[in-house]
């Protein structure tokens, strides 16, 4: 038994926990940036919070996925403005382009220099800007995470920066700022944090903590989503989606993912689709393929023990196996009315091309079975 495990240095979870942001900040100095989505008035709280603590906003807004060039750009502003610490809130966008800024402000050169795949991948020798992560949505968990994903138009790609100098300084979890999340993005969210779990558990990487995290947060999703979904306002609900994908984003931090996650950097970056949809269509699809694999090839794989495991915590079944978990995910993505990939104008044409690019996604390493450019095509079919 050998691992690590890291994560943000301070989390506060709780509803009504945004009030205590402010000497929080203060603490880190004077003047800091504030990321926010496409709805600035999102963060109207958060700046005020800040304002009576006496320190100066320098507002910044990322109003879609954020691209390299974003990232650079803000990365000017901090710059320019002196800011002392970064501040994100909002989903796992406008959390992964504060990490990018915090952390490209501090070390010399371009996006390129740092990032995967496209880039030359460089090691970030000098830690960020503090970096607080307030996240209004239940998804990716990006509060905890040591990546952030940027994407790269002219590549038509999603890519990946990492490094634990990217770690949150403080992750501040407040489910009251979910409340009334629209069903659509609530579903999208919800079913990406559910893929993290499941791929963290099964992973090549998993370990006793994030097994703990997954067993935990597995049946916390199963029947918190479909409330939150329906009920927007549901506090409750709300509250135990966020630490779902609390505990989704510090298993993937520590043990890795796996081939839907491998997929969604280039079925993102090529066709513009958000991230939690795309892991909401593939997850069903590549599950099965996942389970097909190893019966056939490695019927003997603890994986396969894994599997049938979440099957039980997802439908309570003493008795599941690992076709059931199939089941109970097509039967969830289909309550929350979740579209196939056909709708991003995905076709048969495309999957060359998109497996040859998911196969350089570090996530693959984590999937529990190479998978053969067949069984990848076989998912994507599925999913569409």
């Amino acid at each position: 038994m050998n691992f690590e495990f890291a994560t943000a240095t301070r989390i506060l979870f709780g509803a009504g926990r945004l009030a205590e942001i402010g000497p929080l900040v203060r603490a880190f100095g004077p003047r800091a940036l504030v990321v926010n989505g496409a709805s600035p008035t999102r963060s109207t709280r958060l700046r005020a919070l800040l304002a009576e603590a006496g320190v100066t906003v320098v507002p910044w807004t990322v109003g879609h996925e954020p691209t390299l060039a974003d990232a650079e750009a803000g990365t000017q502003l901090a710059r320019a403005e002196g800011v002392l610490s970064v501040i994100s809130v909002g989903g796992g966008s406008v959390l992964d382009a504060g990490k990018a800024i915090a952390v490209f402000a501090t070390n010399p050169g371009g996006a390129l220099d740092y990032v995967e795949v496209i880039g030359r991948g460089q090691t970030l020798g000098t830690d960020s800007l503090p970096f607080v992560a307030i996240p209004t949505t239940a998804g990716t968990g990006a509060e905890v995470t040591r990546n952030a994903v940027l994407s790269s138009p002219e590549h038509r790609l999603k890519v990946s920066l990492r490094s634990p100098r990217m770690l949150p300084r403080v992750a501040l979890v407040d489910p009251e700022l979910a409340l009334n999340l629209p069903p659509t993005l609530t579903a999208s969210c919800g079913l990406d944090a559910l893929t993290q779990l499941i791929e963290a558990f099964v992973s090549v990487r998993a370990n006793p903590l994030t097994d703990a995290l997954c067993r935990d947060g597995l049946p916390r999703i199963a029947t918190a989503l479909p409330r939150a979904h329906t009920h927007g306002g549901d506090l409750a609900a709300r509250a135990e989606l966020a630490l779902a994908a609390l505990y989704s984003g510090l298993a993937l931090s520590n043990a890795g993912l796996g081939a839907v996650h491998g997929f969604s950097g280039p079925v993102g970056g090529r066709f513009g689709v958000p991230h939690g949809a795309v892991c909401a269509a593939l997850l069903a699809p590549v599950t099965a393929v996942n389970i097909q694999a190893l019966q056939t090839r490695q019927p003997d794989s603890p994986a396969l023990i894994r599997y049938a495991e979440a099957a039980r915590c997802l439908n309570g079944r003493s008795d599941a196996t690992p076709g059931d978990l199939v089941t109970t995910l097509r039967t969830l993505i289909a309550r929350l009315h979740i579209p196939g990939l056909a709708t991003y104008h995905v076709t048969p044409d495309d999957f060359p091309e998109l497996i040859r690019q998911s196969r350089q996604s570090s996530s693959m390493k984590g999937n529990p079975i190479e998978l053969t450019d067949a069984e990848l095509q076989t998912a994507l079919i599925r999913a569409l």
